[in-house]
């Protein structure tokens, strides 16, 4: 049995942690079920700087220091591999996650204290690690490539990458969670709120579900980093291998999903565990596996969450208006081509309080190169759809896409006039993994002076601009033109546009375009 330290990274050091990190309970979950002995410090909840993370990689003998999170969770994970490396000496380091398997030999040489990378999804291959830690400990030869999904080091230093790690299928198969490892009721709980809905800003005990991995969008933004199929092991000429995700006209995906039973007991469970009074589904897209299940997955969740008495039953006065109710709300995220009507009235019934709906740009020539499948229409119907059914819905968008001109400014500015509302936007950020990083590695990483850790240690949540993909406009014209969008003025994009066209010559009749389509 290994004695196993699971450390969360700091994420979003600009906001209070808001979500346990799921895929760590889930792998210390599988880690109990292997008999090992398994301890969590959660940095991100704690923010208690290095002095406490010594005390904590002091306080025994740790055979395995695991830890993993986004590309945004760099900048943490650095300075605690290098603390962890200081302090326990003869310790496994273990990285996974979002993080490692975007760019696994990048990061490697990068965090050279890390011995073993899991690559890919780790539900398999991390109890796999934790058992060959064991072997080694009992006098066995360290063979990380037997260990299928991991990179590592031979004796000579070089990277070496093991056979590919198959998904699993069967989603049921996994343990709940183990959110009892984590600070529930001294940090969790206490930043459960969610300012989408009156509903989620009411709540006190919420705890998240994911329900499902992967999408079936290739939408050239995004990235999903193996769970859906789309990381794939390349041989080139020289008979090296390399890991490679989207490209141009290759995609893959596996939609894999837990049943409506699963999903619903595991609330249930929360309730009588936890007595949560919020679920939040962090699904890609919850729209994907119901229409991939043929349009009963989300109608039997609902159905279930009826029959196991989570449907909100409310108390309304004189006047009709809802005072209080019992029961669970839950929220998520939708697709404007994917929903109905119908669905989205079942899941209202059923304590659906908002719906968050990528709807990146209300311009069809910059939706077309997004790959999302979405027009400006649907975008809209699906808006109003769900404001009929009785729940929230969520636009988000993104401005600084490769496409983006003064026309799809001024198309997100009438959508918001057609809809009642102001957004703001994210900047466009091609995290690595996603398609738009492979095609324009070369330009991101020069504006970083030919430094990748810069550009990565630069990433944030797309609310900060960071590396520039647009072909029209750089980092300092997108700032001042989301300022102008969102002060609703016109006079002054109008006016830029004239300079504009004219720094670059081109005339006023002409699409004030410099992009042109990717072959």
């Amino acid at each position: 049995m290994a004695k196993v330290l699971l450390i969360n990274p700091v994420v979003r050091e600009e906001d209070v942690p808001r979500h346990v990190p799921y895929g760590l309970a889930l792998l210390a979950a599988i880690a109990l079920e292997n008999h090992h002995l398994v301890q969590v410090y959660d940095a991100n909840a704690w923010r208690l700087g290095e002095g406490v993370l010594r005390d904590v990689l002091a306080a025994d003998d740790w055979q395995v220091i695991a830890l993993g999170g986004m590309t945004t969770t760099y900048g943490s994970i650095k300075r605690i591999v290098h603390v962890a490396r200081e302090v326990c000496p003869s310790a496994c380091i273990v990285l996974g996650g979002g993080i490692l398997t975007s760019l696994p030999q990048d990061m490697m040489r990068l965090m050279p204290e890390v011995d073993v990378g899991c690559i890919g999804e780790g539900f398999v291959t991390f109890p796999e690690i934790l058992a060959h830690v064991d072997r080694i400990a009992a006098g066995g030869a360290a063979e990380w490539v037997k260990v299928a999904g991991t990179i590592s080091r031979n004796d000579d230093g070089q990277l070496v990458l093991s056979p590919q790690r198959d998904l699993i299928h069967d989603l049921d198969v996994l343990p709940y969670p183990a959110f009892d490892l984590f600070p529930l009721e001294e940090v969790y709980f206490k930043n459960s709120e969610m300012m989408f809905s009156a509903e989620g800003m009411m709540a006190q005990r919420r705890l998240d579900i994911n329900a499902s991995y992967g999408c079936s969008m290739i939408c050239r933004y995004c990235y999903h980093l193996g769970i859906a199929g789309d990381m794939r092991y390349e041989q080139d000429e020289s008979g090296n291998i390399d890991i490679v995700f989207d490209v141009p006209g290759k995609y893959t995906r596996v939609t894999r999903y837990h049943s409506p039973e699963y999903i619903v007991k595991f609330a249930k469970y929360l309730v009588d565990k936890y007595n949560i009074d919020y679920v939040l589904f962090l699904d890609e897209n919850l729209m994907t596996m119901d229409q991939y299940s043929g349009r009963t997955w989300l109608k039997e969740i609902c159905r279930l969450w009826h029959e196991y008495g989570l449907a909100p039953q409310y108390t309304r006065d004189d006047a009709g208006n809802v005072v209080s109710w019992t029961g669970i709300h839950w929220s998520g995220t939708s697709h404007a081509t994917l929903c109905t009507l119908e669905i989205l009235k079942t899941m209202r019934e059923a304590g659906c309080a908002h719906l968050v709906y990528g709807y990146e740009s209300f311009a069809p020539h910059v939706l077309k190169t997004v790959g999302k499948g979405s027009t400006p229409k649907t975008n809209i119907r699906s808006f109003f759809w769900t404001l009929e059914a009785g729940i929230r819905p969520v636009p988000n968008q993104i401005i600084g896409f490769p496409a983006e001109d003064f026309e799809s400014i001024r198309a997100n500015m009438r959508a918001w006039d057609d809809l009642g509302v102001l957004v703001k936007p994210h900047f466009a950020t091609p995290y690595p993994g996603s398609e738009w990083f492979t095609v324009y590695r070369e330009q991101i990483v020069a504006q970083y002076g030919g430094d990748l850790e810069a550009f990565i240690l630069d990433l944030g949540d797309a609310s900060k601009i960071s590396a520039v993909i647009s072909h029209n406009f750089n980092a300092v014209e997108l700032i001042g033109l989301r300022e102008m969008m969102l002060n609703r003025d016109t006079k002054r994009i109008d006016e830029y546009e004239r300079i504009w066209r004219k720094n670059h010559d081109i005339s006023d009749g002409a699409p004030s375009t410099l992009f042109r389509v990717q072959k």
